[in-house]
């Protein structure tokens, strides 16, 4: 019982983030691009975090946090860069920021689940 209280404390502290990051202004972030990626289940689970008007997510709440989701980078002439950082992997160059956040989804590290409460050494 205590590992499901456990979880789910987990994800009402993630759903609170998202809650946070979702109201950001465009002072912070473009909008669109958390709105694109909590579309996704598997994505909104993850620990999100925002830096220079980037999303990042994380496989868990603590620094320091995982870099094996790929995250996507606006590129000046539009569209998105989509990279790995864990293993430098150019995941790929799309046009919208839809199709950045669906290609991430589908390139999630293998039994990649629900962020977990602490840092990569507790996955």
């Amino acid at each position: 019982m205590a590992s499901n209280e456990k979880s789910r404390s987990v994800a009402e502290v993630v759903a609170a983030e998202w809650s946070d990051i979702l109201s950001y202004g465009t002072d912070l972030i473009n909008p669109a691009v958390p709105r694109a990626a909590y579309q996704h289940p598997s994505l909104r689970e993850l620990w999100p975090m925002v830096s220079h008007g980037v999303l990042y997510l994380s496989r868990c709440t603590q620094w320091p946090w995982t870099s094996d989701v790929g995250t996507a980078y606006p590129l000046v002439k539009g569209g998105y860069r989509v990279r790995r950082e864990s293993d430098k992997t150019m995941l790929g160059e799309v046009d919208t920021v839809e199709e950045a956040y669906e290609l991430i989804a589908a390139s999630l590290p293998d039994g990649c689940g629900p962020a977990v409460d602490g840092t990569p050494d507790d996955l």
